[in-house]
Formats: structure tokens, sequence, C-alpha cells
């Protein structure tokens, strides 16, 4: 008797398909399919919850409570891990992403710490249909931001995001040092954001419309992103048009200056004047 060995079937929700041109692929919903099941599920040996906690340390909380915010909406909960960290920090915290598998491991994430998420499915750029009530912070982390490649998106995003803040509310928004990787090539430190000491992000692809990753895992496995590449006062000047009165950045978690090549940048864009930090 002779036992065959069969080849591996990909379900449908395990492969990613980006047809026969993956650099022409900048849609602003494609992300909603990236996130497969089996990328998602390996999502957190990128990150490296442990190590990530240690990195980041209470970055979010203090900017949050110096401000005295105490609801809060993750607009990009992704495996959820900013949103258990403030739950358990005390604070009010309602989690929405566009990724349905990114919400269900989110949740997962939260029982398993024993917190339960609030999470909705929802569309940026129709955020308020999905989510009601108004919200002392809005916090969109994890370099999703540059999953919009339109700029009409952009916009719309932001816009919701405005409407849906009270109206002295701050949004803190994150992404990665595009500049840097446009005018002088890819480097990095995974200091502070992707931990996972086995796990690869490297672009494969980089112009001024997309900047494509691919990320590598200890089982060889392979997934990639298309993402747009934000420059930082392109960034800015979005949240200035948006409505946003006051802007603070910060490099890899400290002022700006302090870091002189800063993996990401974050930006702390509040509603009402007030004092400098």
């Amino acid at each position: 008797m002779t036992t065959e060995t069969k080849p591996r079937v990909f379900a449908p929700d395990d492969r990613q398909d980006y047809g026969d041109d993956p650099t022409a692929v900048r849609q602003s919903g494609k992300y909603t399919t990236e996130y497969v099941r089996g990328f998602v599920e390996k999502w957190d040996e990128l990150i490296d919850w442990e190590q990530r906690a240690k990195s980041e340390g209470r970055f979010f909380i203090d900017v949050l409570k110096a401000r005295g915010k105490t609801s809060v909406l993750d607009v990009a909960t992704g495996t959820g891990f900013h949103s258990v960290q403030l739950l358990k920090a005390g604070f009010d915290v309602f989690s929405a992403d566009g990724s349905a598998e990114m919400l269900a491991k989110a949740f997962k994430n939260g029982v398993d710490n024993d917190v339960v998420l609030k999470t909705v499915h929802a569309d940026w750029r129709w955020l308020n249909r999905d989510v009601h009530g108004k919200f002392d912070a809005v916090i969109c982390l994890g370099n999703s931001f540059t999953h919009l490649f339109d700029e009409a998106d952009r916009r719309r995003a932001l816009a919701e995001f405005y409407a849906a803040l009270k109206h002295d509310g701050i949004l803190i928004i994150d992404q990665r040092n595009y500049d840097t990787i446009l005018d002088d090539g890819f480097s990095t430190k995974h200091k502070y954001y992707y931990c996972g000491d086995k796990v690869s992000a490297e672009p494969v692809h980089v112009d001024d419309g997309l900047a494509r990753f691919e990320y590598t895992f200890p089982d060889g496995s392979k997934h990639n992103l298309n993402m747009f590449p934000l420059r930082k006062d392109y960034t800015r000047g979005l949240l200035r048009e948006a409505g946003f009165q006051q802007i603070h950045s910060y490099g890899d978690f400290l002022e700006e200056g302090e870091e002189a090549n800063p993996d990401f940048f974050i930006h702390v864009a509040e509603k009402s004047y007030g004092d400098e930090d």
C-alpha cells in the first residue's frame, strides 16, 4: 500500500490575488482582500505584542490622559493591540476595522486578554454611517491610513474622523517615514512597530504612488500589502485642511528632531486651539 502526498489546496481566503501586475493595483478598497485569513493569523508574529508594549510604553495612554480624554474610537483596530491596551488602562474603547478577518481576530485577542471589544465593521469613508456618537479621541494607527490611494478618499476619511470627534476631540494618526524610503531607500531599526524578530517586512517596489511591502514569516510564507507612500508634510497639510487647528508630530515616540531618521511619524491633531505640548 502506498501513500501519496497530496499538494496543498489553498482555500479562497488563504491566498492573496493581485492579478498579472501587482504594482498596478492601486485602489483604496484593495486592503479588504489583502488581509486574507492566513495573513491575519500570522500578523501578531509581526507585531509581537509583548515587545511592542515594551517599546512604545505608555505613549498613547499618556497623550490621551494629558488631554483628559476617556472615550476612544480605534478606527484601524487590526488584531486589537491598541484597543486592548487602552481598555486595560481604563479607557472606553470602540473598535472598528474595514477587514472582517481582522475584526474577528481582534475580538478573539480581546477575550484572550480578559476584555470584550466593542467591534464594528466599517469603511472610513462612510464611518459615521456605521459608528454613532461622538468620541474624545479617534486613533488610526499601524500605518493604516496608507491603505487609501485616492486623495478624495483620504480627504473624505479625515472628514469622517473629524465628524466623529467631540468639539475638543483629537485624532492620533501614524505613518511610515515614507520620505526617507522615497528619497534615500529603505532601512529600518524595527525598534518600535514591527517587533517580531523572525519576520521581515521590506518593500519590493517603491514609486511616488505605491509602496509594495512583502512580509516573510518563519514558515516561509510570504504576504504583501500595497500602500500609498504618504509624505509627512503632505499628511500634515491634509489634517489642517480637514479642519484640525493644532498638529504635533513625533518621530518614533520622540519629539521632532530627537530621532534623526525615525521609522514612523505619529501626528496628534486637535480640533480646538490649545496650549502647545
